[in-house]
């Protein structure tokens, strides 16, 4: 079955996630999530996207993302060199992520700033904090410290900056509890074709396909 078309952003913004290929841990430590910080910004530099939010959690990653040179270009940017980096720490070789990352459309202001508390409230909802102030990998402190005037990873945020004038009006947002439902992912049963033959069959009372009625 051929993928699917992922689904063009008509502002270049996409809310990107990264699963552990079998769902396994990705970043097990604070040095693997530093060191995934760090490819984000060598990619960004080269790539030219912006980053607008992340959250790392052990086995997936959120990514809020403007392109520049093209989505895919900056994701394959961003996890070959972590992949290398992990293989080779932990004595392993072989795919770390799922082949296709998952990515949505974010095309307008609105379902920017969802998209952003969304991705900051995933400790939240996972019960690791109760307070997106009490986790260290997200952007959310990021936001704090451009608010301040400092330089972050974090750029092209004169969006969430133009509608949250203070950083207290947008740390009471992030914190608002919400059910949020973003990028959220629908498991499919495929069934084989020996499968699809028991169940037509059974239906229908035909031993085989070509006494399928037609009509």
């Amino acid at each position: 079955m051929p993928r699917q078309a992922r689904v063009r952003s008509i502002t270049g913004i996409y809310h990107i996630m990264l699963r552990g290929i079998d769902k396994r841990d990705v970043l097990l430590d604070n040095e693997d999530k530093l060191k995934f910080l760090e490819n984000i910004e060598k990619a960004k530099e080269k790539g030219k996207f912006k980053v607008l939010g992340y959250c790392l959690m052990d086995n997936h990653i959120h990514m809020l993302l403007k392109e520049d040179e093209g989505i895919g270009t900056s994701i394959k940017r961003i996890t070959v060199g972590y992949v290398g980096w992990h293989n080779k720490k932990y004595d392993r070789t072989g795919h770390l992520f799922q082949n296709r990352y998952l990515s949505e459309p974010v095309n307008n202001e609105e379902y920017l700033l969802t998209v952003l508390r969304y991705i900051h409230q995933n400790p939240v909802k996972a019960r690791i904090v109760s307070d997106v102030r009490d986790y260290s990998w997200i952007s959310f402190g990021d936001y704090y410290l451009t608010y301040n005037g400092q330089k972050t990873i974090i750029n092209g945020t004169l969006m969430v900056e133009n509608y949250f004038k203070t950083f207290e009006e947008f740390s009471r947002y992030m914190n608002t509890i919400s059910d949020d439902e973003c990028l959220e992912t629908k498991t499919l049963k495929y069934n084989s074709d020996d499968n699809l033959t028991k169940i037509i069959s059974n239906k229908y009372k035909v031993i085989s396909l070509q006494e399928l009625p037609l009509n």
